[in-house]
């Protein structure tokens, strides 16, 4: 089931090549179709602690290294601002990590130096924040910086649940959390929720989406809750402490999901994401839509349309980097096969699916790969088109396998 992933786009495994193995969230596309507006992402690389089930790339020392970080992200910037010089800036990102814990004077900094780009017609400028961050002093702050929207870490609105997670608020402060923001002023407030938590109900389940839809918010991104590797989680499930959902039993909260929130107004726009209608996330979308983008911070990933590159995940041997050698980044030059590869990849996970026709410029559509496609209509998993193929809510359940079968 391809739904599990606890990841953002921000943060791409490095190679769609091993077919076999689960498939995460990757990027690029041929340079002639990337689309001049680009975004630029910042991976803010720490936390004030860690949650069972994330193997992101951060650190929860903060106190002692979060402004040398700023000030060395800022050098990249700097050293990479050339890349985005002939474009006009469509979206900043502010992900991690726990960028809510960064203070007035980092922010500062890093807006002064988004002025050096072409921010003139910047339409979104988002930031993850933790909901026990939120106050009415960070709320003005963000604001007066610029920043659009909120994307915040809900995860669940049960106490138990948050708890065992290793979260660091509760339902109550969930509930603030939104009002305060909307107070303040933030009319583009997307949240994060998990479903598939062990002993949650499909009842359970239905009745936070029920609360949810009382706080009339944008956007919601929903994801099953994953068994990471080097993660707490995987250690207590090895450790027969912790007994993961059957896929049934997650597949059926999928549904769940996807019905009720249609049935609240919201569009199914991406596998888990959904959104009001105008309210899409325009820096997300830019990844599916391989848009041009600029990442920046320790583990963050680039792509220029025509090559993807990734930092080195681990802040002490970021920090200690010279920007002008080559030992900082990884890249990877994308030939026809990748192209075809990734497009089926990302645009099969969007409502609109993927154009013919965009994948007739990476290769041939055989006789192999249309008889896949028919054996995927005749299971319903697949709507086909004159010009599309699109999933179906069956169909996005198995998203990996289907892309899998498809690829070169």
């Amino acid at each position: 089931m391809y739904l599990s992933a606890y990841k953002y786009l921000g943060h791409i495994i490095p190679s769609v090549f091993n077919q076999t193995q689960k498939l995460n969230f990757i990027l690029g596309s041929n340079f002639n179709f990337v689309i001049s507006m680009a975004g630029i992402y910042l991976h803010i690389p720490f936390c004030a602690k860690k949650c069972i089930y994330c193997d992101f790339h951060f650190s929860t020392k903060v106190k002692n290294n979060i402004d040398a970080m700023t000030k060395k992200m800022i050098e990249e910037i700097k050293h990479r601002k050339w890349e985005l010089e002939n474009e006009k800036i469509n979206s900043i990102y502010f992900g991690g990590g726990t960028p809510s814990l960064l203070k007035k004077v980092h922010l500062t900094k890093f807006f002064e130096e988004f002025q050096a780009f072409n921010i003139n017609e910047i339409k979104e400028i988002t930031m993850e924040v933790n909901p026990d961050d939120i106050s009415t002093q960070n709320l003005s702050l963000w604001k007066s910086v610029g920043i659009n929207r909120l994307s915040i870490g809900i995860q669940s609105l049960d106490d138990m649940q948050l708890k065992w997670m290793n979260r660091s608020h509760n339902s109550k402060q969930n509930t603030n959390a939104i009002q305060l923001a909307k107070k303040a002023g933030f009319n583009n407030i997307s949240i994060d929720l998990i479903y598939g938590i062990p002993k949650m109900s499909n009842k359970d389940w239905e009745e936070q989406l029920d609360e949810i839809k009382k706080w009339d918010i944008q956007h919601i991104s929903a994801y099953c809750l994953t068994v990471e590797n080097k993660t707490a989680l995987m250690y207590s499930v090895n450790k027969g402490k912790t007994l993961m959902p059957d896929e049934e039993t997650q597949s059926e909260q999928f549904k769940i999901l996807s019905n009720k929130l249609s049935s609240f107004g919201f569009e199914h726009y991406e596998i888990s994401n959904f959104s009001k209608p105008n309210y899409r996330a325009i820096h997300n979308s830019s990844y599916w839509d391989r848009k041009k983008y600029v990442g920046i911070g320790p583990s963050a990933h680039s792509f220029d349309g025509k090559t993807r590159r990734w930092n080195i995940a681990n802040n002490k041997t970021y920090l200690d980097s010279h920007f002008y050698e080559k030992n900082w980044y990884e890249e990877e030059n994308l030939n026809q096969k990748d192209q075809w590869n990734e497009l089926v990849l990302t645009k099969l996970r969007t409502i609109d699916g993927i154009n013919k026709m965009e994948l007739l410029r990476f290769g041939e559509i055989d006789h192999a790969f249309k008889e896949k496609i028919d054996s995927f209509v005749k299971l319903k998993w697949i709507n086909e088109k004159e010009n599309s193929i699109i999933l179906t809510l069956e169909g996005r359940l198995r998203a990996d396998h289907i892309a899998s079968e498809l690829f070169k």
